[in-house]
């Protein structure tokens, strides 16, 4: 029997993220996941509303084959047919399961960074992100529970809570801060080792309430381009291209992370991330966690950059509808918790404090302080 809560994710993916309409083609990407129910309800839904659903089925493991053994010609090819693909979808629905989240932990970084190049940036930033309805999402499995230090049952427990949460009210409870960091200009962020001043002054701002993350739960826009000054020390832990990297801090001059470092011994592998090409040592993006049903990292961006009372301040790729007009084939979130637990830490708007040790001060601002731990 179909696990009810299965089906609750596949309608809100269709109706609410995607908001699939008669006749509009959409594409199921599923990556590694423990069995078909979710993608098998998926079609069922998205014929029942009158869509054309297609599906691709992969693998981790044979991507980590492609991805060590692969050249700038099948890279190529590879690209062209998959922005071929996207060309022709209205929607787009990514569904990323992992039974081993460090996977491509072994694939050099220059084999990492052709694909970027020549697949990921064609398909993925050109095409699918400013062209389609798009929504991802993570899918639990054991391997997720164990990163998240939590049994299997527990785990699915909690995603199945945050990711279905209710965001038509969370859509209302951020108007507020949208407005606030609309009329913002100058922002600063302290907390422990971190002092960082930046512009957001004529830069779009984003409310995300479950149209294109699931779980979702931010507002989100981007620094002025060259206004980035300061130091900032990153929190929590971060998974990308397969190797974990640990207390990251960034020092910023004019915009450029002019120093970059972490804890963990991977100096070399971040600095390489960063120098893939101009745009990598810049900001993209900077937003706001406001998803209090998640209060603890779990080496996972989709869950971690939501956490309620956080931030992330994103190097590379700037979003089409929050541009400052950065371009690179990296955008990668790195999380800042402001929570007690972690240390604390300050947002200010214009000289006065928007939130202190993750919660809001403002009266119009307190359903968003609802949940925080």
């Amino acid at each position: 029997m179909l696990d009810p809560r299965i089906r609750k994710l596949a309608e809100l993916l269709i109706d609410h993220s995607t908001q699939l309409q008669p006749g509009e083609k959409v594409l199921i990407e599923a990556f590694d996941l423990p069995d078909p129910s979710l993608v098998c309800c998926l079609v069922e839904i998205a014929h029942a509303r009158g869509g054309i659903p297609v599906v691709s089925w992969k693998s981790n493991a044979i991507a980590r084959s492609l991805l060590q053994h692969g050249s700038e010609t099948s890279f190529t090819l590879l690209g062209n047919l998959e922005a071929h693909t996207m060309e022709q979808m209205d929607a787009y629905i990514g569904i990323r399961g992992a039974a081993n989240s460090n996977e491509f932990s072994d694939v050099p970084s220059s084999q990492m960074q052709l694909y970027q190049e020549h697949c990921w940036q064609k398909v993925h930033l050109a095409l699918r992100v400013p062209k389609t309805k798009w929504v991802v999402l993570r899918y639990p499995t054991p391997s997720m529970a164990q990163s998240a230090e939590k049994s299997t049952e527990q785990f699915e427990d909690f995603y199945f809570k945050v990711c279905t949460a209710d965001y038509p009210k969370l859509a209302q409870n951020q108007k507020p801060l949208q407005q606030r960091m609309e009329a913002a200009k100058q922002v600063r962020i302290v907390a422990p080792d971190t002092d960082l001043t930046f512009s957001i002054e004529g830069i779009p701002v984003v409310p995300s309430h479950g149209r294109r993350n699931i779980p979702d739960g931010e507002v989100f826009t981007a620094p002025v381009r060259d206004s980035v000054n300061g130091v900032i020390t990153y929190n929590t832990k971060s998974l990308n291209q397969g190797v974990v990297f640990d207390r990251i801090r960034f020092e910023f001059k004019d915009g450029k992370i002019i120093h970059a470092e972490c804890a963990n011994g991977q100096n070399k592998r971040l600095n390489e991330i960063l120098d893939t090409d101009e745009g990598a040592r810049y900001i993209g993006e900077w937003s706001l966690g406001l998803n209090n049903e998640i209060n603890e990292p779990m080496l996972d961006t989709l869950f971690d950059e939501k956490i309620g009372g956080s931030l992330h301040l994103t190097p590379g790729n700037a979003y089409d509808n929050a541009d400052n007009g950065n371009r690179s084939k990296v955008h990668w979130d790195i999380v800042l918790i402001q929570t007690k637990a972690y240390g604390g830490g300050e947002v200010w708007f214009d000289d006065e404090l928007l939130r202190k040790d993750g919660f809001f001060v403002h009266d119009d601002l307190q359903p968003l302080n609802e949940g925080l731990a």
